[in-house]
């Protein structure tokens, strides 16, 4: 089992989002404690452990540590910002 920290600047970014969003995104995230890559979930070009998770039209941004067993989220935003 991994243990989940979300960023400052990732959890100033879910608490932004509507309410329905929210209890979504919080379930998805639960999930990678169990599941660090699930299905659908993909690598980041350029990228050593960053992955992506897509959530309706919005993105969870994180990477995995697998020595630590952590799962770090650095961005839950929109698809369109997502990659910026």
């Amino acid at each position: 089992m991994y243990e989940i920290y979300l960023e400052s600047s990732a959890e100033k970014e879910l608490r932004k989002l509507p309410h329905e969003q929210i209890n979504n995104i919080a379930e998805k995230i639960k999930v990678l404690s169990n599941s660090p890559h699930p299905k659908g979930a993909k690598k980041l070009k350029d990228s050593n452990n960053f992955w992506r998770i897509r959530i309706g039209t919005y993105r969870v941004i994180y990477e995995v540590n697998e020595t630590l067993k952590r799962i770090n989220i650095y961005k839950i935003k929109h698809r369109k910002d997502a990659y910026r």
